[in-house]
């Protein structure tokens, strides 16, 4: 119980950061008209999805990880918003990698192939692709079977207790004064009740089958993603150092190489907090008699969910003109010092 208790603590206080660091970003990206590059958009929309994990992905994860007693479909909406979110905060780290890729290898024509309307493509695009993965278990992919082979179990439990007290009632004089006796059996839910609701102790491994969440979920979704962008930078740093080695680097790709480390930080932030939970998944599938541990899990759990509020320091650390205007924003609007106003100052304010 101290056990959850903390967690509990813990995750309210995350979810509380992420909101307020997000919501600061992106505050700083509309509030500072230099900073609106598409770079700066696409890490604002990050903060979004980012956002929504702190306000929607966190209380629903404390929520199943309590395993209450929930319909089958109410539980199945629980456990995939946080799929969406994090398949969301995948595909805009491929498109991150992308434009970084893309400013360094076309310098003088990208302002002619990318523009603002098709970047805000490409993210709504983005956006009903992590719907369609996220939600794809309340298309048939569940275990819903599991749910109801549960719920019989329970319900048959439930006829065989109700039988013997009306045994007992039976077999005593006094079968009113026994009704009363055992107040629970009456209001207790029918077998038919059970079947038909698909009632259920809710928790994400319960209603997502393991093969789910290894193969699917972690392979094609986030490993074959992540080795894409991953394998963009790798092409990215070739680029830039065969420039460097047979003629000088050019002003615009020397300033974009800090860029393009500040967002492989980024990948990197966001592979150190969610791979040990889907290697959890992994062994869970590969060796179904191990012995499992909740306080690993919900460690690993919120290590997922830090990920959320790395995302924003990183890039304000890294970037020191986006830093000092996220700062101007927190003094002026959050602490109230109206002369606390900093424009950025730096030459990547418009790439």
């Amino acid at each position: 119980m101290d056990l959850y208790l903390g967690f509990v603590i813990l995750e309210g206080l995350l979810a509380l950061a992420v909101v307020g660091t997000n919501l600061l970003v992106c505050a700083t990206v509309c509030l500072h008209r230099e900073l609106r590059s598409v770079t700066n958009c696409l890490v604002a929309c990050l903060a979004l999805a980012d956002l929504g994990v702190g306000t929607l992905a966190i209380p629903f994860s404390v929520v199943l990880s309590l395993e209450l007693t929930l319909c089958f479909h109410t539980c199945l909406f629980l456990a995939c918003f946080p799929l969406v979110t994090t398949q969301f905060s995948i595909f805009l780290l491929l498109l991150i990698a992308l434009n970084a890729h893309l400013k360094i290898r076309l310098p003088s024509s990208y302002a002619v192939y990318v523009r603002k309307g098709q970047v805000l493509g490409a993210v709504g695009l983005g956006w009903l692709l992590s719907l369609l993965i996220g939600l794809s278990p309340m298309m048939g992919w569940n275990r819903l079977g599991h749910y109801v082979e549960r719920n019989q179990t329970l319900a048959a439990s439930l006829a065989a207790e109700r039988a013997a007290v009306v045994l007992i009632a039976r077999d005593q004089p006094y079968g009113g004064f026994l009704s009363k006796v055992y107040p629970g059996t009456r209001g207790a839910p029918r077998y038919n009740q059970l079947h038909d609701d698909h009632l259920g102790h809710c928790s994400f491994t319960s209603v997502f089958a393991p093969e789910y969440l290894v193969y699917f979920v972690f392979f094609a979704c986030t490993l074959l993603p992540l080795g894409t962008v991953l394998g963009i930078y790798a092409d990215l740093f070739r680029l830039v150092r065969g420039h460097f080695l047979t003629q000088p680097l050019r002003a615009a790709k020397r300033g974009e190489l800090p860029m393009a480390r500040t967002l492989l930080l980024l990948l990197g932030s966001f592979c150190v907090c969610w791979i040990p939970l889907h290697v959890i998944y992994c062994v869970r599938l590969l060796c179904p008699g191990c012995q499992s541990y909740a306080a690993l899990d919900r460690l690993a759990v919120l290590l997922s969910h830090l990920n959320s509020l790395a995302n924003p320091l990183v890039y304000a650390m890294r970037k020191k003109d986006f830093g000092r205007a996220l700062r101007s924003v927190c003094l002026r609007y959050v602490l109230c010092c109206p002369s606390a106003k900093v424009h950025p100052q730096g030459p990547s304010g418009r790439r």
